[in-house]
């Protein structure tokens, strides 16, 4: 038997959950907890510019990017993760689990599928569970939106297709109203266990290892978990870059039925010029005061002025919070960020954003003399 053979195959978890729910909080929680493991994660980002790498703090773990379209949806998109998949597995020095991060607005369900429809991918991985993170604070308007009256409603999806739950930020929400949103998800799925967590801080044993798939487990699930992805084929072979090794990946089928709000979408700006820290919190609530019910998340990696370190943005509706990092060391500083939200105004935004730049010829301070300041 050779080494191929004897490796056993490599569990995967599906990390899923709503617009601002917590998962690069989870990421980084266990891509920095001490647990001995060899972790890949592979990152779906639903729009241009990728943000979510550079929210995940740095560690030994590799973090691959399959970005420009929606995972569950987008067959080409589909296609990259098992193209990276196929990279990760022809490697000598294996991971011991590999973390698919799904977007926002991303359907479980196919990217579980993945995972049982290329026969070279699947006899080398297992796939060990679907963990949805919920937004204790957010999620009851989004079960209820009357915008998706037409359209698949992932906030509820991804409910019905978890293996574990996660409810997130239950620290700001009254005990009678958790006990409410409880009731909603047991509705929505009746068996997975439903763990209360603050700022994503959960025992690692409790979401990996769950083998979720293993056996039959899988028939005790939904018995038409695969069925929303039997339908017609795809008639565009995606060819493998120089570097794969391989033919054309054989093409993952879409999934008949299955569309998002047309009005949701995401717009992404870059910036070389630093921010004014003040006045772009002030001009962001303001917007977000106004049309919070539409914009379910701001993200970004910002320059600020006047300081030598990343400034992390995150937003979720009313709620916004910009906070430092770790320094640009070498990189050299820019702003990239990310709206996802109904009907943004592309112009708009940008040119609320411009007026909040700094004058790029005000120094900067190192990190070090502002706290001493």
């Amino acid at each position: 038997m050779n080494d191929n053979e004897a490796r056993r195959p490599v569990p995967v978890t599906i990390l899923t959950g709503f617009l601002g729910a917590g998962k690069t909080t989870l990421l980084n929680h266990i891509l920095t907890e001490r647990h001995g493991h060899r972790i890949a994660v592979i990152e779906n980002e639903f729009g241009e510019v990728d943000v979510d790498s550079d929210l995940v703090l740095a560690s030994e773990e590799e973090i691959f990017q399959v970005a420009n379209g929606c995972i569950c949806c987008v067959v080409d998109v589909r296609n990259d993760l098992v193209k990276i998949l196929q990279k990760l597995l022809e490697r000598q020095d294996q991971f011991d689990h590999i973390l698919v991060e799904t977007s926002g607005l991303a359907d479980p369900s196919p990217v579980a599928a993945t995972f049982f429809m290329d026969n070279e991918v699947a006899k080398k991985v297992v796939l060990d569970g679907v963990v949805t993170l919920v937004d204790a604070l957010h999620v009851q308007p989004h079960l209820d939106d009357p915008a998706l009256a037409e359209y698949d409603n992932q906030a509820v999806t991804q409910i019905v297709v978890a293996d574990r739950i996660l409810l997130n930020k239950s620290d700001l929400v009254a005990p009678a109203q958790l006990q409410e949103i409880e009731r909603r998800i047991r509705s929505l799925n009746q068996s997975a266990p439903i763990l209360r967590t603050v700022q994503a801080q959960v025992d690692l044993s409790l979401i990996l290892g769950l083998q979720s798939f293993e056996s039959d487990a899988l028939s005790m699930t939904d018995p038409h978990f695969l069925e929303d992805v039997q339908g017609r084929g795809h008639d565009h072979d995606h060819v493998c870059d120089a570097h794969c090794g391989h033919g054309a990946v054989p093409p993952l089928v879409a999934a008949p039925g299955h569309t998002h709000d047309p009005s949701v979408a995401s717009v992404s700006f870059t910036f070389d010029r630093p921010f004014d820290a003040q006045r772009l919190q002030r001009s962001l609530g303001e917007l977000l005061s106004i049309r919070g019910d539409d914009i379910f998340r701001v993200k970004g990696i910002l320059h600020v002025q006047g300081d030598d370190r990343r400034h992390v943005l995150q937003g979720v509706h009313r709620i916004l919070e910009l906070k430092p990092s770790m320094p640009w060391w070498d990189e050299t500083p820019a702003s990239k960020l990310v709206f996802i939200g109904r009907h943004l105004q592309d112009q708009k935004l940008r040119a609320r954003l411009e007026a909040c730049l700094a004058d790029p010829r005000t120094p900067t301070a190192s990190h070090e003399a502002l706290e001493a300041a």
